[in-house]
């Protein structure tokens, strides 16, 4: 019988657990990452003059137990236990993050706390008949006052898009159980314990990392999968995927930094790169339906700017949110915070502001110092450090960040997935971008498990597409509590216009 061989696109969370999995198989699978020196995609910690930063943020948890055996398995000595810290930055104020209804009215103001439990009584009295929008769902539960506080300004940064055109549905999801009713209540009285056998869902309040970032597990999965047998090829940019149908193998074109052609030759391709450019490059040519459902898919983008500055201990949350409208960075991350390891100077610290734009955009097309300057004015701003105590910067672009979910997303990856399965055997899709889903690390994890699961199987054992929804999945519960658990974050779909009508887009 010949032996399996397997090509995976991709060496970020799904392209490494795949690959890990297989060669501790004996399966033969080779790599191919684009990136010349950092594997871990989106997941990757970046190194800039002795410190270490994070593309995001990546809290280490899962419900999941085989994901959490698998982090272990990795890097066994090197997870650190980390508190759970955040904030939301508001009109000069930091709010804990989850809100705290006493402590949210108490820094509005009485004026201001006032207008806002008007305002809610007001929507409660007249709410929208039929919310369609995410304005109008948040609105009906909160008020307009809260909403134009404490949920507009950051939705708008992330998606690019008004929070009238973004569908209900997902504020649903994304808010489900959350009532300012309850939440004031809790805060005047202790809330009364819970009986036998019901489940209290609590925020986690600790989570593991590791001590030099995420990539540094990334990093090791790497080296134990080329102990292991399998291939890590760096620099190697995937230009064309052709199935050669007499001989039912893949063959896969890729070029190097220098240009230099190869070709490799497999029995199963899995991919994580984005959907998009994946169909683009099929031979045979995919169908012009399936070509013209992929050059629709559209992403959200964003670049980090990493300020190294003076210690003077002004945050030591994981990150802020940013609701002020006053400034265009969206979440200050505090990388000290993350791991102490980070920083190679204890006098120092290194906080990375994120700033959410499309690719090719005037934040995005911004000249490095500019985007640096611009930080460091507006770290001053917030009141988070002064523009003396910060001595470097760097800038580092995501593109493809975040699969964005419009009218018809879900159309056009339908599209995709039946074409696929009909015309090209053995190309299993994983991960956020190579599945368009917008998923967790420990999402695109548990795709890669069971498509691996799939191939030793000979068959479709599992549907990875069944990896769904679960809007409190990140937030709530014990690590480790499901076996087998999957899950997907919630993200917003837009509110579309029909026959003079508001109608809700599909969310899946």
């Amino acid at each position: 019988m010949r032996q399996t061989t397997v090509a995976v696109i991709g060496a970020g969370p799904a392209g490494l657990t795949a690959a890990y999995l297989l060669s501790k198989h004996a399966v033969p699978v080779t790599v191919l990452e684009a990136d010349p020196t950092y594997v871990g995609g989106i997941s990757r910690t970046v190194r800039y003059n002795g410190f270490h930063f994070d593309i995001g943020g990546h809290r280490f948890f899962s419900k999941s137990k085989e994901v959490e055996d698998f982090w272990t398995e990795i890097l066994p000595d090197d997870m650190l236990d980390r508190p759970r810290s955040s904030r939301i930055y508001y009109n000069g104020k930091f709010f804990d993050y989850p809100l705290k209804a006493g402590e949210a009215l108490a820094k509005l103001g009485l004026v201001e706390s006032a207008r806002c439990v008007l305002s809610y009584l007001k929507a409660r009295a007249f709410p929208h008949k039929s919310p369609k929008s995410f304005e109008d769902w948040v609105t009906n539960q909160f008020g307009s006052r809260l909403f134009n506080i404490f949920f507009k300004t950051y939705t708008e940064k992330v998606w690019g898009m008004s929070c009238k055109e973004i569908s209900a549905d997902w504020a649903a999801q994304r808010i489900k159980g959350l009532s300012l009713k309850t939440a004031v209540l809790n805060a005047l009285w202790k809330p009364k314990p819970k009986t036998k056998g019901e489940v209290i869902k609590t925020l986690i309040n600790t989570f593991r990392y590791p001590r030099l970032g995420p990539g540094m597990l990334w990093e090791a999965c790497a080296a134990k999968t080329k102990a292991q047998g399998g291939e890590v090829r760096m620099g190697r940019k995937v230009v064309g995927l052709h199935y050669d149908e007499p001989n039912r193998r893949w063959v896969v074109n890729h070029t190097g930094p220098g240009g230099d052609f190869e070709q490799l030759t497999a029995e199963h391709v899995i991919s994580s790169a984005p959907m998009r450019q994946l169909v683009q490059g099929l031979s045979p040519r995919a169908s012009d339906a399936a070509l013209a459902a992929a050059g629709k898919l559209r992403y959200r983008d964003f670049l980090t700017v990493a300020l190294i500055l003076r210690d003077k201990g002004q945050f030591s949350d994981n990150w802020i949110y940013i609701h002020d409208p006053g400034v265009k960075v969206g979440r200050i991350q505090n990388f000290k915070s993350w791991s102490p390891h980070m920083v190679p100077d204890p006098a120092l610290n290194c906080y990375g502001l994120e700033y959410f734009c499309f690719e090719g955009d005037g934040l995005w097309a911004s000249a490095d110092q500019d985007l640096v300057e611009l930080a460091k004015t507006e770290l001053a701003k917030i009141g988070l450090a002064k523009p003396e105590d910060v001595l470097d910067g760097c800038v580092v672009r995501q593109p493809k960040a975040y699969p964005v979910y419009d009218d018809h997303y879900a159309a056009h990856v339908e599209t995709i997935r039946r074409e696929l399965a009909d015309r090209y055997p053995n190309l299993h899709l994983v991960g956020r971008n190579g599945m368009h889903k917008y998923n967790n690390q420990d999402h695109a994890m548990m795709t890669a498990m069971l498509c691996v699961a799939n191939i030793r199987a000979g068959r479709p054992v599992y549907d990875l597409w069944a990896v769904n929804q679960d809007a409190e999945y990140h937030e709530s519960g014990k690590a480790g509590e499901q076996v087998g658990a999957t899950g997907l974050r919630a993200v917003p779909t837009r509110v579309k216009e029909k026959d003079g009508t508001k109608e809700m887009a599909a969310a899946s």
